[in-house]
This record gives C-alpha cells, sequence and structure tokens, in this order.
C-alpha cells in the first residue's frame, strides 16, 4: 500500500479546500476507535496541500457518562493526544454538538468549556450553536438536541434564518448539524435518527429560502449524499466508529472538498487513501440528447456502467383525466432474460412517479419515489440518473421546483453497479403494448448521457 501523498482538490482560482470527517467515538486510551480513528487521520495527514480548515460534525469521543471528569478526559485525550498532530491555529477545527457529546446540561456545559467555540449564538446556546465567516463562505452550526428544546432531535430555527438572512452576501452558504434531516440508507426515526419530524420542512424551507449550498451531518455510520430542492444534504459518518449502516457497504472515510465559483467538488478517502465516491455539484447538463419513440427497441445504451456516468430524461405528455391505480410505464431497461435492470413510471391511485431499479437474479428490486402526479395535467418532469451519488442519485425536478430533488429510497446503493442492457422500451414495459401502458397521451421522452 502506497503511503505518499495524495492530491487535494484545489479551487480553480478564489476558493476554499477543505476536509469534512465525523464519528470517531474515541477519547479513550488504548480502545478500538482510537485506533480507527488513528488510520482515518492518517490519510487526512497525507493530503497535499493540507486543508486550509476542518469541518467536524459531532461525536469526537464516546462520552456518554454521568461523570463530568470522565468527560473531559476523554476530551482531552481526543484533542491533545490523537488529534495532537493538527495545528489548530493554523488549521481551524469547528466542531458541531451531538448525541455522544451533548446529552444533557452538564455535557453541553463541558462542550463549551472544551472547545471555546464562538459564542454568537442564539440566547441560552452560546458556544453550541455558532457562526463563522471566512471572507465569501459562510458556516452555520446548528444544534440539533438542545436541552432548552427538550433534547435530541430538537432543533432551533429563528435564530438560523436570521443568520443566513444577515449574511445574504455570502456567496457560498454551508449549514452543519449532527442528525440528517432526512433518512439515510433507509434508517430513519424521528428525534433518534433525524432532527424531529416536525421540524424537517420549516428547516429545510429555511435553507431553500436563503440558497444553502449544502447541509452536512453525520450520526448515521455512513457517506451519503441526496439533493432536495437543490440542496445537498451530505452525511459523512466515518472518522473511527467501528460499526456500519449497513455493513458490507460503507466504510472508514474522510472526505476532502473544494469549493469555487464552479461549485462543489470532492472526493471521499478510504483508510487506504483510496478515492471511493467523488460528485462535482451543480453537475453539468448533458450534451446532445435524442428522441426515444415509444415501442420496444433493440439497441440501447450498450453497457453503460460505472460511477462516472450521468443520463438525464426529458419526459413530456399529458396525464389521463382520471386516476388510474395500475403501474403506467414511461421507460423501461431491461435484457430479454430477466425482469427490467430500471423501470420509470407511475404507481398506485395517487400515481407516484416511481423508479424500480433490478438487482441480482431472485432478488427483489430496490424502489424510489417522487411526486404524486394529477390527472389531466400536462406532463413535464427532468429526470437525471447521477451513478456517482448512490442512492441519492435518482434525481428529478419538475417545472416549477427550486432544483433537483432526490427521489426517497430505502437502498444504500443506487446505479453505482448497474449495467446498462442494450434494450429499451418507452410508453409500455418490456412485454409489450399490452403491458403497463401508460395511459396518458402525448409522451415524449427525449435522452442524453455523458461518461
Amino acid at each position: 500500500m502506497s503511503v505518499g501523498l495524495i492530491r487535494s482538490l484545489v479551487p480553480a482560482g478564489p476558493g476554499h479546500q477543505f476536509v469534512l470527517y465525523g464519528d470517531s467515538c474515541s477519547g479513550v486510551p488504548g480502545a478500538l476507535h482510537e485506533r480507527t480513528f488513528a488510520a482515518v487521520n492518517a490519510v487526512l495527514r497525507r493530503l497535499d496541500p493540507p486543508p486550509e480548515f476542518i469541518l467536524f460534525p459531532g461525536d469526537e469521543i464516546i462520552g456518554l457518562t454521568p461523570d463530568p471528569d470522565e468527560l473531559r478526559a476523554q476530551w482531552r485525550h481526543w484533542l491533545d493526544h490523537e488529534m495532537a498532530w493538527l495545528d489548530r491555529d493554523q488549521t481551524p477545527l469547528w466542531h458541531t454538538t451531538s448525541n455522544h457529546t451533548t446529552y444533557d446540561e452538564m455535557s453541553e456545559r463541558i462542550f463549551r468549556e472544551v472547545l471555546r467555540l464562538p459564542e454568537n449564538g442564539p440566547l441560552g446556546q452560546e458556544g453550541l450553536s455558532y457562526w463563522v465567516r471566512r471572507g465569501d463562505l459562510l458556516l452555520v452550526f446548528v444544534h440539533t438536541l438542545w436541552t432548552g428544546l427538550g433534547g435530541e432531535g430538537h432543533v432551533e430555527t429563528e435564530w438560523l434564518e436570521a443568520t443566513l438572512r444577515a449574511h445574504a452576501d455570502a456567496r457560498h452558504k454551508i449549514v452543519l448539524g449532527h442528525h440528517p434531516v432526512f433518512p439515510v440508507n433507509g434508517y430513519s426515526g424521528t428525534y433518534q435518527r433525524e432532527i424531529g419530524h416536525e421540524y424537517a420542512t420549516p428547516f429545510w424551507d429555511i435553507l431553500v429560502e436563503a440558497d444553502v449550498l449544502a447541509y452536512v451531518c453525520s450520526h448515521m455510520l455512513a457517506f451519503d449524499v441526496q439533493v432536495h430542492r437543490g440542496v445537498l444534504q451530505l452525511c459523512t459518518a466515518g472518522a473511527g466508529t467501528a460499526h456500519r449502516m449497513p455493513e458490507g457497504v460503507e466504510y472508514l472515510h474522510c472526505v476532502q472538498a473544494a469549493l469555487d465559483a464552479e461549485g462543489l467538488r470532492y472526493q471521499v478517502l478510504d483508510t487506504d487513501g483510496l478515492v471511493r465516491e467523488r460528485l462535482q455539484w451543480p453537475f453539468k447538463p448533458v450534451g446532445t440528447s435524442r428522441e426515444l419513440s415509444p415501442g420496444l427497441h433493440d439497441v440501447g445504451f450498450g453497457g453503460l456502467k460505472g460511477a462516472d456516468y450521468i443520463v438525464q430524461l426529458k419526459i413530456t405528455g399529458h396525464m389521463a383525466d382520471g386516476s388510474y391505480a395500475p403501474a403506467q410505464t414511461l421507460f423501461s431497461l431491461f435484457d430479454s432474460h430477466s425482469a427490467a435492470k430500471l423501470w420509470l413510471g407511475l404507481r398506485g391511485p395517487r400515481q407516484t412517479l416511481t423508479l424500480v431499479l433490478g438487482r441480482d437474479p431472485g432478488r427483489s428490486p430496490h424502489y424510489w419515489f417522487g411526486p404524486d402526479l394529477s390527472p389531466g395535467k400536462a406532463l413535464d418532469i427532468d429526470i437525471a440518473l447521477h451513478a456517482g451519488m448512490g442512492p441519492g442519485g435518482m434525481l428529478y425536478r419538475m417545472r416549477a421546483d427550486h432544483g433537483w430533488s432526490s427521489f426517497c429510497g430505502a437502498s444504500a446503493t443506487g446505479l453505482e453497479h448497474t449495467v446498462w442492457p442494450e434494450r429499451w422500451s418507452v410508453g409500455h414495459g418490456q412485454g409489450g403494448a399490452a403491458d403497463r401502458p401508460f395511459m396518458g397521451s402525448g409522451l415524449s421522452i427525449k435522452v442524453g448521457y455523458k461518461c
């Protein structure tokens, strides 16, 4: 295994380059997580050039102790031993609160005492919620488990909205908190796995209205990226906690990122220093597209595979006048000897936009769900299938939408292992004209792709 330098992504012109990682649950000398955290740090220390700053969205230490002296000792070991390699004056390290570190009033007090973060947050949350401004970049750190509101999963929003408005001139805005807003890899539960569900819509409305680039979180032991109404949710929780959600798919990692006038680019590095995932956001639209005529066709996308391709579909037409519950096909890809590798259409009495991804023979397919479509209305949908975004890479955009949104699903993987077959159909399934036909009219699909 090579232990040489790892080339960092850098801005093209003015910008920022930094590292994101979270959830090490360490702070105990000789414990397992001290070793796993060290393995991730060894990769981070190989970055050339090194990051300008580091963002750590929580769970630095194992915490969860009622003993304040033990909690302080864990923080001291984490800061003075495990992170002793980092010159925090040269490379600032900013943290969010989390369930392992701020689980009661005592631990909130010690978090403030040990980390001494900016005290510009809302009343009662000084040193817990705060903001940092670096030129054209605004970083806002929210406390997603404030005891003053009820504890885990409870988050203040008025101060967040006011802070984003006060810094409306910032070209780039990133909000960070420990808990996701949207489920990751199918793991879901209000207050425990995401912020309280009553907060989710108003919280995300604030981010959308303020043109925030991304909400960065951790907590779920995975790397995950998805987008909702044009705002990314980026979950990085692989800094050392020796569990995965799920095992066999997720891995220990850190994320190195660059931000400039073109947007965000990142690379996700595992403990061997290998790039496991990467993204440029916003992604560049595909070039030339062609129209797919209704019916069955024998020549499709010729073995398109890997994690670097994007397929875009422009779907127009008109919905049938009445609600129709049976499945209606818009587009499908298949081999003659197996069920569809990919099926896109409408299902159920609410005519829900649905994408079904076939897996190995004999295994159940995976489902992703978009919006419900109204009878008798014009159909005008953009679809993007982004293999580099994992399960968040099934995207849709309606004419009136504020940017792309990920379909909702419960899978930990996406298109990255799919090999596109040679046959496709438009307006009905692989069985012919009577197989799950589209019941509306004027269906037209244009497709383009890039590798």
